[in-house]
């Protein structure tokens, strides 16, 4: 057994179990977790983490200062007007626990006739929860946007329903108001010189909760990992105001009820208001991380909860000053997410399952087992590309202990996770191209884009989520891409372009495609040799007689009933070396009503028995197409699975013109990786049986390997 590399949870109640398990799977860090102490003297387990909040547990400050509160614009629900009067109950279908409204900024709220898009003037409150709005239109709806203050965490909300919290409820306070600005520098202050004890400050997190809002049954109402809706605190928004020039209104807040979410394309205003929050949330943690430094102790960001305004990825992170980032890993792609996060010392991921009570109850040991594989195993193949520092679990380790043989586990995955960052020891895999991901975030949301929390994902995207759990773990480099990055050229290093997602989502790109230039920039890097690959609706605005605005480069299109009566001919399926005689492939969600336009190659079509015609019939599922010099691939969904991850590198491969037999094992069960600068080769077998497989190194030369499960 080795040691180190590894944090485990204590608790103050399991202390001694608890020092036998960290032994057990080699720990050198403890850390406590939201609702538990830490044991006494827990120097004797190593490393020290203390997890911090800034904004809320503190309910006699918040008590003292609710005018400071933080706050979120919410939208009612849209109501019928039948006569010229309306009584709307704006609380109705939310948490009253979670929110109350706040009529001191009266001035902020706006009344909306949401069958014309109109703001209506006439309305009043009663200060008791109902806005009348008069002058109505009959049979038009209503809605109301009004400032709410926060007067319930939201993470508290969800420990109370998933975990059976009893404790009093932590109300919140917010930074941007001086008086608590001021105090929580002296609150962290006086908390390093009474926690002498504790090396690292884990910061859970910082100042703006992502946007979870329950209803009235405690039930999740909205999920918004990305959000920005609990920042509209109205100090930030008048500072906004005085430096840009823009006056935001509570409708650019609520989006017509979207919040602004990630799936939207992003307003130049709301883009120029998340960098003024990013660089207000940059700097006043930059005051509380150098009173850390101060007290000698190291500064870690766990992201997630209270993460919003410190984009890793976005240009003010750096400024923070930070040691320590981490998160939570769901998979291959979190293992990226977190271990490229530039401007840290060292970056640990929190594994699953958490110690929580709805995985580790009674029964249910085999389960936690299996959960736990099924995350080591997609996360292990991004290890291989880019190891995390360390790695560890949260939550409470009473119930893991009641399950032998999940601590058993544990311990050998901790070991593997050892060897596997000694070996690599900071040496950069070898990459056969580099591919670059173009959607309207680009590099801000680096390995985040069509995800929902710690890689959780809906049922509409996982058939993209897949393609980056699949370049997890593959011999690629990846770039990611605004379309204003491309603008005016794609980058000379990059050898393949993605564009995934639905029509008119922020990841497909929607309206941005209408920009002639862009379109331009796409088509000239194919033509001239490039590769480029659609998933699900690419490039998709309909406009200019086409749906996909680069149906010419995908060489398809999608059928949205305007050209039913043009005929259709190329419906005929050919044999590829990319299928590979493969009878089925998993397409996900999939898509209806593709086509192949004339001289396109397709490679997988599905036909209805109920039609006879020769034309205008079968759905297009993947297709290849030469442009120029350059190819493209379409493909109608790609969830991950090893089958899938397998024929996106052969495509991605193919449409880059680059030789698949290089460092390569022929077995899709099984992956290869090679380090030059030690000239090892690791093959990887990635199912839980034995595997034979041929592998080729960079030479191509060939060896027969067996592999255990």
């Amino acid at each position: 057994m080795k040691q180190g590399r590894f944090t485990i949870p204590a608790d103050a109640a399991f202390a001694e179990e608890s020092l036998k398990i960290a032994k057990k799977w080699g720990a050198d860090a403890v850390r406590d977790c939201d609702g538990t102490a830490l044991p006494d003297n827990p120097g004797r387990f190593g490393k020290v983490y203390n997890t911090y909040f800034v904004v809320r547990g503190d309910n006699d400050w918040a008590r003292k200062h609710p005018e400071e509160a933080q706050r979120i614009f919410l939208l009612s629900e849209r109501n019928l007007a039948t006569g010229k009067t309306l009584d709307i109950d704006i609380m109705k279908g939310f948490l009253k626990d979670e929110f109350a409204p706040d009529p001191s900024y009266s001035e902020l709220w706006q009344v909306f006739d949401r069958s014309s898009g109109e703001e209506v003037r006439e309305w009043s409150y009663d200060g008791k929860g109902a806005v009348t709005v008069k002058n109505c239109k009959p049979f038009h709806e209503y809605t109301v946007t009004f400032l709410a203050r926060i007067t319930w965490h939201p993470v508290q909300v969800y420990n109370y329903i998933t975990n059976n919290w009893t404790c009093e409820k932590q109300l919140t306070y917010d930074p941007a108001f001086p008086a608590t600005k001021e105090y929580i520098k002296e609150y962290m202050e006086n908390w390093c010189k009474s926690h002498p004890e504790t090396d690292v400050v884990r910061f859970t997190t910082f100042l703006y909760q992502f946007t979870l809002i329950f209803n009235n049954e405690g039930k999740e109402k909205q999920v918004e990992w990305f959000g920005y809706a609990q920042t509209a605190n109205p100090v930030l928004i008048k500072d906004f105001e005085k430096e840009s020039g823009i006056k935001l209104t509570a409708e650019d807040f609520v989006d017509s009820g979207y919040y602004n979410n990630c799936f939207r394309n992003p307003t130049e205003k709301f883009r120029k208001y998340m960098d003024f929050v990013e660089r207000f949330v940059s700097e006043t943690v930059r005051g509380l991380v150098d009173i850390c430094h101060k007290y000698g102790k190291e500064a870690m960001m766990f992201l997630g909860d209270d993460w919003i305004g410190s984009e890793p990825y976005g240009e003010h992170f750096k400024n923070m000053g930070l040691d320590a980032v981490v998160g939570s890993v769901g998979g291959g792609v979190t293992v990226r997410m977190l271990s490229e996060i530039p401007h840290v010392k060292y970056r640990e991921g929190r594994f699953l399952p958490y110690f929580f009570p709805d995985t580790f109850f009674d029964g249910n040991e085999k389960g936690a087992v299996s959960e736990l594989d099924r995350n080591w195993l997609t996360a292990r193949r991004a290890i291989m590309r880019k190891p995390l520092d360390r790695m560890g679990f949260g939550g409470y380790l009473s119930l893991a202990a009641k399950f032998p043989s999940f601590i058993g586990r544990v311990e050998e995955i901790a070991d593997e996770f050892r060897t596997i960052y000694e070996t690599i020891d900071g040496k950069k895999p070898w990459c056969r191209l580099k591919v670059g991901l173009l959607n309207a975030w680009g590099k801000k949301r680096s390995w985040m884009s069509h995800m929902v929390a710690h890689e959780l994902w809906y049922q509409q995207i996982y058939s993209y989520q897949g393609i980056l759990e699949a370049i997890s773990g593959l011999p690629a480099d990846i770039e990611f891409l605004s379309f204003d990055d491309v603008k005016n050229g794609v980058p000379d290093d990059i050898d393949v372009l993605i564009n995934a997602g639905d029509a008119y989502t922020s990841y497909s790109g929607g309206r941005a495609w209408l920009d002639a230039d862009l379109a331009a920039q796409i088509r000239k890097f194919v033509y001239n040799g490039g590769g480029f690959i659609g998933v699900g609706e690419p490039t998709a605005c309909e406009a200019n007689g086409r749906f996909f605005q680069l149906a010419d480069v995908l060489g398809v299109d999608e059928e949205i009933g305007y050209t039913l009566s043009i005929d259709k001919y190329n419906i005929v399926k050919r044999a590829d070396e990319l299928t590979g005689g493969v009878q089925a492939f998993d397409y996900g969600e999939d898509k209806k009503n593709i086509y192949a336009l004339d001289g396109t190659k397709v490679l997988d079509i599905t036909f209805s028995d109920r039609f006879r015609r020769n034309v205008n019939v079968g759905e297009v599922k993947m297709a290849i197409n030469e442009y120029g010099k350059g190819k493209s691939f379409y493909i109608t969904g790609l969830p991950y699975s090893f089958a899938n991850s397998r024929l996106l590198y052969k495509a991605m491969c193919r449409v880059a013109d680059k030789d698949l037999l290089v460092c390569y094992s022929d077995n899709v069960n099984t992956e290869c990786n090679y380090y030059p600068a030690s000239g090892k080769y690791a093959v990887v077998n990635n199912a839980r049986t034995e595997q034979k497989t041929v592998f080729y190194d960079v030479h191509g030369k060939k060896t027969e390997l067996t592999l255990k499960p």
